[in-house]
C-alpha cells in the first residue's frame, strides 16, 4: 500500500501525489479510497480504491531507475508495423502499461517515422500525433520528477545526454 505523501503514477491520470487514504461510505462502506491530487492538474482531486485491479498504480521512477532508462534508450527497440491499424492496436496495448520504457518505444517510433514520411513530403498521421503526445505527456511527466526539471524541459534534457552520450 503506497503511504499519504508519495507520488504515483495512477493509469491515466498521470503522475498523483497521495493526499490521504480514507474510507468513503457514501461510495461503498468498508473499502479504502486513495485520495489523489494529479501533479499537472493541481486542485483536482481522484478517488481511487487501494485495491483496485483495474487501474494500474505504482511508484514513481527513481533518479537511479531514469538514468538507466536513457542509458537505454538507443538500444530500446521501436514498434514499426507497416499497417495503420495494426499499429494503432500495438500503441494502444503498449500506452495501457503506463511505463517509461513503452513510453520510450512509442516516442521512437514515431520519431523516425516522422524523419521516414518527411523526405517523402509527408506528415505523420492523426494517429501518430496523438500517441506521440500521449507518450510525451506521460513519460516527460514522470521522470521530471525524479529528476527535479520542469516537465516541459524533460525532452531537451533527454537530447543532451543522448548527444552528449553519442560524443563519447
Amino acid at each position: 500500500m503506497f503511504q499519504v505523501g508519495e507520488m504515483i503514477v495512477c493509469d491515466h491520470n498521470g503522475v498523483c501525489r497521495i493526499l490521504d487514504v480514507t474510507e468513503m461510505p457514501e461510495l461503498k462502506e468498508g473499502i479504502l479510497y486513495y485520495e489523489l491530487e494529479p501533479v499537472y492538474s493541481k486542485g483536482s482531486r481522484i478517488y481511487v480504491p487501494v485495491d483496485s485491479e483495474k487501474l494500474v498504480m505504482r511508484r514513481v521512477s527513481t533518479a537511479k531507475e531514469v538514468e538507466a532508462l536513457l542509458n537505454e534508450i538507443p538500444d530500446i527497440e521501436t514498434i514499426w508495423i507497416a499497417n495503420e491499424k495494426k499499429r494503432e492496436e500495438q500503441y494502444k496495448e503498449v500506452a495501457r502499461r503506463y511505463d517509461c520504457r513503452e513510453w520510450v518505444k512509442i516516442i521512437k517510433t514515431i520519431h523516425l517515422r516522422k524523419r521516414s514520411r518527411g523526405l517523402e513530403g509527408k506528415k505523420i498521421t492523426y494517429i501518430d500525433e496523438k500517441y506521440m503526445k500521449l507518450a510525451q505527456e506521460n513519460l516527460y511527466g514522470e521522470i521530471s520528477i525524479p529528476l527535479n526539471i520542469e516537465r516541459n524541459r524533460v525532452e531537451e534534457y533527454i537530447r543532451d545526454r543522448l548527444g552528449n552520450r553519442e560524443k563519447e
